[in-house]
């Protein structure tokens, strides 16, 4: 008999084309979490666990049946399992990784195949899969479908046969571990998925501080980077000089924001603007055919998001500051000062060999890395190229 979690269910409302009406839905959330140093599927973002922002998602798709495949039980687990409407199933071994969670979860479904998913992709949306959902109709004898990201394959973003449980149990039984390896022992086929970003596993410290970047840009029109350092002369302009023109071959049309302290002088001795400025106005705006400049005079600092968000017809922001841009900030150092690491920090750029105490906390780049920089900005911008 079938459980509560394979009553019958709306049709899809979060935007896949994929026909899940005869999937069953894995969500593979085992918790051992070593490399993140706790446990990430609690880890806050925007006000809710990375686990529960995907049961979010997987609440508005219509799957036959849907499971929680956890190593343990807990309270917190159940009160979720309940709340969106899964079936929590717990590893009959512990300590054998995600393939043991698998291996349980087909086990106990009662459709042909299931979607398997990792619960650390917090970017992850179920669109993303429908070139699997396309190559699995008409299918015979395949007992698995993967998805491939630029080359890599994701055997946690992945449509599989129940007939594997079985075959997963004798590997586990012979001491394997990886998905990779047992799959490739059985009829399967890789499917090419354009939509790289959307499979970030979030595994680190280092990793969630490029998806708490990635999500401050979520909620703003134009995204921002800030370019920050510890001290003066460590190449902050240069850097951004040798970043737009690979964003701009790109498609991206990019404004920059600089803060100065020394104050700045922009305008000529004589000119009308100057004129008028000299006269007491406490704002100048030129206007010409090819574009214009205001400027206005403050008692205080103005803010450099406030100015950035009067740029108009770009897709980015860069802001050049050492103390006043906002999140996502890459920080770059040359051996000069303190490498500055706060809060709003998503990574590295460094030009000496950088204090092993970040290691694991942090990306740490070669600050010559342009190529690097502009495939992290377009990341922290939310694309997915």
């Amino acid at each position: 008999m079938a459980s509560k979690s394979c009553a019958a269910m709306p049709a899809n409302a979060g935007g896949s084309d994929m026909d899940t009406a005869n999937l069953s839905l894995l969500l593979i959330a085992g918790g051992q979490s070593s490399r993140m140093g706790q446990d990430k599927r609690w880890l806050e973002y925007d006000g809710a666990s990375m686990l529960e922002w995907l049961l979010r998602k997987a609440q508005r798709q219509a799957f036959a049946c849907k499971y929680l495949c956890v190593e343990r039980a807990t309270a917190e687990l159940l009160a979720l399992a309940k709340q969106y409407e899964f079936e929590l199933l717990v590893d009959e071994q512990a300590d054998l990784g995600p393939m043991e969670g698998l291996r349980r979860g087909l086990s106990a479904m009662p459709t042909q195949y299931g979607l398997a998913l990792s619960c650390d992709m917090p970017f992850f949306v179920f669109s993303a899969l429908d070139p699997l959902g396309a190559e699995l109709t008409g299918q015979t004898g395949l007992m698995a479908l993967m998805a491939e990201t630029d080359g890599r394959r994701q055997p946690l973003a992945a449509i599989y046969h129940r007939d594997l449980a079985p075959v997963f149990a004798a590997a586990l039984a012979n001491g394997e571990r990886k998905l990779g390896a047992v799959i490739d022992t059985v009829p399967h086929q890789l499917v090419p998925v354009p939509r790289i970003n959307c499979f970030f596993n979030a595994n680190t410290p280092a990793d969630m501080r490029l998806v708490r970047g990635r999500l401050a840009n979520s909620w703003r029109e134009v995204p921002l980077v800030t370019v920050s350092a510890p001290v003066s002369n460590t190449g902050k302009t240069t850097f951004i000089e040798r970043l737009i023109p690979r964003l701009r071959a790109a498609g991206i049309r990019v404004g920059v924001v600089k803060g100065d302290c020394h104050g700045y002088e922009v305008d000529t001795e004589g000119k009308d603007s100057w004129r008028f400025a000299q006269a007491g106005a406490d704002a100048v705006a030129v206007v010409s055919p090819a574009g214009y400049f205001i400027e206005q005079r403050t008692e205080k600092r103005a803010s450099l998001v406030s100015m950035a968000s009067r740029l108009e017809n770009v897709d980015l922001v860069l802001i050049e500051s050492r103390n006043h841009g906002t999140m996502p900030a890459l920080s770059l150092w040359r051996g000069l000062g303190t490498p500055s690491i706060q809060e709003d920090t998503a990574a590295m750029f460094a030009g000496g060999e950088v204090p092993e105490a970040l290691s694991g906390q942090v990306y740490c780049y070669d600050i010559d890395d342009i190529a690097q920089a502009e495939k992290l900005v377009k990341f922290l911008m939310g694309k997915d190229f």
